[in-house]
């Protein structure tokens, strides 16, 4: 429940979470006409690729058939089968172009001219047969395959903690999760799809040219190892650019991502002249790569024509001279030619399959290299014991955190917070409290020290039933663009209707619910909106109503709501904090005076803890936060 309700709020919250991020001076305003915006750096990957070693190709290929192709090797062995005899239909006709001219046009045989019509008819209809069953089978392959990666993906990424989505945004990851795999997947499958319709027809094609004669062949050879070097280098140029051109890919949807999710801000602030060239320097970036890679991959069957061009001189020269001599007959020349020249496209084909195998690998190390990132921690498989009794206590022995190794955040912080009370977090900004819910909810791992959940160490709980344990109602309300009943179930089934309904009156839903259009089944929309603020707090009230989990965090919950609804939403809290333990990170003192314990916080460490009265009696940081905010 708690990662369904928490998570993508918690994920969602950079800002916050990174307290040790420093602190930028305000500009000072100017005219409009004055303001310049400097030119951004040309953006870098920082995404898990450009950290990783690429794999071997032969391992990244392996790797992907165990785990993706191999569930349908029957249906690639039924397509291997299409193409190949897809590919044998050019040998086989080139070799009726023998009897075609000796015996057809030059004995002028007329039942020669109906086998041999009629072989030809089948042949072409063959090809056309196997060549739709080939396409059809690809494409079921193909999107299947592409659709199992997409989901394993995804799921892989779910498990991994919240430093990574710090440092990979969610642009570059929708582009891991959709063009990737559908480049990797297309090209893979083009390769294999293509190598067994070329190879074959390459194979047959030269059999009939060595069946007529062996030296022909030879010369129509001869310029074949002029490709070696050149194709070696053409492969390595294609990967590197199809490598860079997928890492642009992923940095052109994480500014599109942020682009339309901080439109408001775009147009406030007036930047979208700076925003559109910063989008362009990176289309303008993938564009070029492009182009070059499309060179790249047309120099390849480029060479092939070259490589033909002298083979087809040397053959004309050779074979030519032996038929005017009288030593060989057209009908065996005119089937050696149609043999090497229908090689022609096979051959171009299988260049520009090189090219395409350089993009899927490109595409693979990528895929891989995400699959091969884990979780910066690990939990056992199942929990050694569960908290008892519930609702829990909670108690941090010394523990010490910093989302950057040389910028700790909590420095030895201890405290309990006793169960089925309210304990209050206060202190300034950076002093670790949004951290403090970070490490309850396991999306981050202490450093040094434990956190103990109802006499269980956390890190002896699994990710599930630590997560379990709370529910939460926070400042960022993380509405999904679904309707309002599935943003409040978010998919669990079974809820009793009444249940949802006594949630919707706790949170002062009922109030403004009559009034949409749909009731429960009206979209929330994008992020939620389709709501006021308010309305967004009060139904992230009512989700958290409905987890029924024995912790309660509370971060400002009721900080977007107008009087009226703070007092209803309030009292609703209160109600929900009855059997439960609770914690509150509180800006507000006023609405922490009756908390049973508040534990004040300064970076990273608890300096006091007490009651209200108790704190404002010592005279310490409390009570001067205290004097600040009620100074008037």
């Amino acid at each position: 429940m708690f990662k369904q309700h928490v998570l993508p709020w918690l994920a969602a919250r950079p800002a916050q979470v990174n307290s040790a991020q420093p602190n930028r001076r305000a500009a000072r305003l100017e005219p409009a006409a004055a303001i310049r915006y400097p030119e951004s750096p040309q953006p870098q990957d920082t995404s898990v690729t450009s950290q990783a070693e690429p794999a071997a190709p032969k391992g990244l290929f392996l790797r992907h058939w165990r785990r993706f192709l191999r569930p349908r090797r029957w249906l690639l062995v039924l397509s291997f089968v299409t193409s190949i005899v897809e590919g044998s239909t050019l040998g086989a006709l080139s070799w009726m172009l023998k009897p075609l001219f000796d015996q057809v046009f030059a004995d002028r045989s007329t039942q020669a001219l109906i086998w041999v019509g009629s072989g030809i008819l089948a042949l072409f209809l063959l090809r056309a047969a196997t060549s739709i069953l080939n396409r059809w089978l690809m494409a079921m392959i193909n999107q299947g395959t592409a659709a199992e990666m997409q989901k394993a993906m995804l799921d892989h990424l779910l498990t991994l903690d919240g430093a990574f989505f710090q440092t990979n945004p969610p642009g570059t990851l929708i582009e891991r999760v959709q063009g990737d795999t559908m480049a990797a997947q297309g090209a893979v499958l083009s390769v294999v799809g293509g190598i067994g319709r070329d190879a074959v027809s390459l194979a047959g094609l030269f059999a009939v040219a060595l069946s007529i004669d062996v030296t022909w062949t030879i010369a129509a050879l001869i310029g074949a190892p002029l490709l070696m070097l050149p194709a070696l280098g053409l492969q390595r140029y294609i990967r590197r650019k199809s490598r860079q051109m997928r890492m642009q890919a992923g940095l052109r949807a994480t500014r599109l991502d942020e682009i339309f999710h901080g439109i408001q801000q775009v147009k406030l602030t007036r930047t979208e002249a700076y925003q559109g060239s910063r989008f362009a320097r990176i289309v303008d970036t993938i564009q070029r790569a492009e182009v070059k890679s499309a060179l790249g991959r047309a120099a390849m069957p480029a060479l092939v024509d070259v490589v033909t061009g002298i083979g087809f001189f040397a053959v004309l020269l050779l074979g030519g001279r032996e038929v005017v001599a009288g030593t060989r007959t057209t009908g065996e020349f005119m089937s050696f030619f149609t043999a090497m020249a229908l090689t022609f496209q096979p051959i171009r084909r299988l260049g520009e399959l090189a090219g395409l195998w350089q993009i899927a690998l490109a595409s693979l190390e990528r895929i891989f290299a995400l699959f091969d990132t884990l979780p910066g921690h690990h939990r056992p498989a199942r929990s050694a014991a569960q908290p008892s009794p519930l609702p829990p206590a909670i108690r941090f022995d010394d523990v010490r955190f910093g989302y950057d190794a040389d910028q700790p955040v909590l420095r030895g912080l201890s405290f309990t917070a006793e169960a089925g009370q309210v304990t209050a977090l206060v202190g300034a900004s950076g002093a670790g409290k949004s951290t403090v819910f970070h490490l309850l909810t396991a999306l981050a791992e202490p450093s040094d020290g434990q956190i103990v959940i109802g006499g269980v160490v956390s890190t002896q709980l699994t990710l599930a039933d630590q997560r379990r344990l709370f529910a939460a109602v926070t400042q960022e309300t993380g509405l999904f663009d679904e309707t309002l009943r599935e943003n409040l179930i978010l998919g669990r089934e079974g809820i009793a209707e009444s249940r949802i309904a006594a949630a919707l009156d706790d949170a002062n839903v009922s109030e403004f619910l009559s009034r949409l259009p749909a009731g429960l089944e009206t979209p929330a929309g994008p992020r939620g909106s389709s709501l006021s603020g308010g309305q967004r707090q009060r139904v992230a009230i009512a989700r958290a109503l409905l987890a029924d989990a024995p912790v309660l965090l509370l971060d400002e919950a009721t900080s977007a709501l107008d009087a009226a609804s703070e007092t209803a939403v309030t009292e609703a809290l209160a109600r929900a904090q009855e059997g439960r333990t609770t914690l509150v990170i509180a800006h507000r003192l006023a609405t922490v005076r009756d908390a049973d314990k508040i534990v004040v916080m300064d970076q990273g460490r608890v300096v006091e803890q007490g009651r209200h009265a108790e704190l404002l009696a010592q005279g310490g940081l409390y009570a001067r936060l205290h004097a600040l905010q009620f100074r008037a």
